[in-house]
């Protein structure tokens, strides 16, 4: 098959090369900005310490709650600058939601190296990912049932081990995060590239998730397996 040759979107509308070019190129754009107020709501949630007086079952119910109605907002109105504000609203929030675990980290004596470590990490299964996306040449659309279907089952047992206080549970649970959401993030990419996905709020939401995942993953891995304690 050529490279250059226009292919069919997820909505059967051709797109030409041009323009899966530019979907790609608008999605990392946003994908870099969308990290300031990800950052950002990590500091206000560390500074401020909110989220540790609220329980891990009442913190939980926020997230969800929070988490999707944003997700639910922002596809609907993906098509105007108020699915662009909607995100970056989104970005912060996860920011703040992630900000019990970035404390946590933080104060261990290697904290900040942890954290530093864990977004290098982060940051080179992104580009392993997008490199790897522009190599593969199959169709990679019927990855995304199974890596759904994964994505669920890991967050029923997460919810799950919130009252099961399992660590090996836990454990395992980090590093099939981690797995999932990697080949979440090859798939989300490949996608783009594909010209399946022709929205570039929508594939900056969900290559977001993909980058969050990855680094929460990472980084409480870090914290559990090389944290200095004072």
């Amino acid at each position: 098959m050529n490279p250059l040759s226009s292919h069919l979107s997820d909505s059967g509308v051709v797109v030409s090369p041009a323009q899966r070019n530019a979907v790609l190129r608008n999605t990392y754009g946003l994908l870099a900005v969308s990290l300031v107020p990800t950052v950002l709501g990590a500091w206000v949630g560390v500074s401020t310490g909110m989220l540790n007086a609220m329980g891990a079952g009442l913190s939980t119910i926020l997230f969800l709650a929070g988490a999707f109605g944003f997700m639910f907002a922002i596809e609907k109105n993906k098509d105007s600058a108020k699915g662009v504000y909607l995100l970056l609203a989104f970005t912060f929030f996860m920011g703040l939601m992630m900000s019990r675990l970035v404390g946590q980290v933080l104060g261990l004596r290697n904290g900040a190296s942890l954290v530093m470590t864990a977004f290098g990490g982060t940051a080179a299964v992104f580009f392993a990912m997008a490199s790897l996306a522009t190599v593969i040449k199959r169709d990679l659309s019927g990855m995304g049932k199974f890596l759904t279907v994964g994505a669920v089952i890991l967050l029923v047992a997460m919810v799950a081990n919130i009252f099961l206080q399992s660590s090996a549970l836990m454990l395992a649970l980090l590093v099939l995060c981690l797995g999932i959401f990697s080949a979440f993030m090859l798939y989300d990419i490949k996608r783009v590239m594909d010209g399946g996905e022709t929205n570039y709020v929508s594939a900056t939401l969900a290559i977001y998730l993909d980058i969050y995942n990855v680094f929460q993953s990472l980084l409480a891995l870090l914290g559990i397996f090389g944290g200095e304690k004072d």
